[in-house]
């Protein structure tokens, strides 16, 4: 079939197999020019594994360090009426070049949240790998059903306090208009926190050391972003803040268990990209299409496999110490928050308009990349062709 991008609101509902495959296979070669890691993880777990930060993650432990890794995420392989979703498609792709080149890869499709995927995963850890010494907890859901309670959880991007104006922009089209958020209610609050903090994270090792399969030195993160003061109240001060917020007092709270037997637990606060989970956040498509051309001027402009590539190699496996902040967060936001480049941000942020938005702007390559995310636009693809849109993956377990 012949497969085309179909968007609703932020969501592309289609994806290309072809386009993923390609976009998976350039993210491999850029780590494969890369140097490779003074020290490495051995065995992997990658929670959240199928695209964004924690597809970058399992591509660099793997080629930067000859990890073995084991993905775990919750995607939906092609239907007789649509094509799979893009994870399926990453994932395919990843592991197939993987297993080529020679790299245990296994993954598990099913609820992370769930005890019983958390089992599954255990088992195949066991069995397969012993113990593991890195855990990336990278999941991005709307949702989350308690695996004890049952009780579901529904997230939601709202300021806390009062109602918040600003402006915004459809990146398909380029319309900047101005949005109106009505605040959060303790409810509101309370449900992010229980989907997006730390509680699940905090499961996962949990259940990983009860069942000794935990390596003494295990280090573990989780992925989080601060941002500049222009999103403060959509994001930092807001209900997605307060998840965050919970989610480094997790770490906190792990890191002192782990130091104990030599690992470590800490949050990574990563630059502002477009992925699914951030093309849903009001105002910050029209922060990122600012940011994006300033960096790319400054050529300082990363994607997520040059941010995680760099996060392992500057910052956790130096042969030293974790590099930290005062609070004890990893810092891989540190080009995008370069005083210079804000006030240049706020400068044009007073200016920009639908009328010349396509000048101050980089709006165009925000376009680009969240078609990219659905494999679409990737250079050297030929999307007129015929494809066969039911991809396996070679060893996948399936809940």
């Amino acid at each position: 079939m012949i497969i085309e991008p179909k968007v609703r609101g932020f969501i592309c509902t289609t994806a290309h197999p072809t386009g993923c495959f390609e976009n998976v296979k350039q993210q491999i070669q850029y780590v494969k020019s890369q140097p490779r890691l003074k020290k490495s993880p051995r065995n992997v777990l990658v929670i959240g594994a199928s695209t964004g930060y924690g597809l970058a993650s399992r591509i660099a432990a793997t080629y930067a360090g000859n990890a073995k890794t084991i993905g775990v995420f919750f995607e939906k392989p092609a239907s007789d009426k649509r094509t799979a979703t893009a994870g399926w498609y990453n994932t395919a792709a990843f592991e197939t070049i993987a297993h080529q080149d020679g790299h245990y890869a296994k993954s598990i499709n099913g609820d992370a949240f769930s005890d019983e995927i958390k089992m599954q995963t255990i088992d195949l850890i066991r069995r397969d790998l012993g113990k593991v010494d890195l855990v990336v907890y990278s999941l991005a859901s709307p949702r989350r059903t308690h695996p004890e309670t049952k009780e579901v959880f529904s997230s939601t991007l709202k300021p806390i306090g009062d109602i918040y104006r600003n402006k915004t922009v459809d990146p398909l089209t380029g319309t900047v208009s101005i949005v109106a958020i009505e605040p959060a209610n303790e409810d509101d609050i309370a449900q992010t926190v229980a989907v997006m903090g730390g509680d699940d994270w905090k499961r996962w090792m949990d259940f990983l050391k009860k069942e000794n399969v935990l390596a003494e030195d295990a280090i573990t993160c989780a992925y989080s972003y601060v941002g500049p003061e222009l999103t403060h109240a959509i994001y930092k001060n807001g209900t997605i803040g307060r998840a965050k917020d919970h989610l480094l007092a997790t770490a906190y709270e792990l890191d002192k268990q782990l130091r104990a037997t030599g690992g470590r637990a800490f949050v990574s606060v990563n630059k502002a990209l477009v992925t699914q989970a951030s093309s849903a956040i009001p105002v910050v498509p029209l922060y990122m299409s600012i940011l994006f051309k300033l960096m790319k001027e400054n050529g300082t402009h990363e994607g997520c496999i040059e941010q995680m590539n760099r996060l392992f190699h500057d910052f956790v496996y130096t042969g030293s110490e974790i590099l930290v902040d005062d609070e004890q967060r990893v810092r891989i936001d540190d080009l995008e928050m370069e005083d210079e480049v804000q006030y240049q941000i706020n400068e044009i942020w007073k200016i920009v308009s639908t009328d010349n938005i396509n000048a101050l702007t980089d709006i165009a390559g925000y376009r680009h990349d969240f078609y990219r995310l659905f494999g679409f636009e990737v250079a050297g693809v030929d999307y007129s062709a015929d494809v066969n849109p039911d991809v396996k993956i070679e060893s996948i377990e399936m809940a």
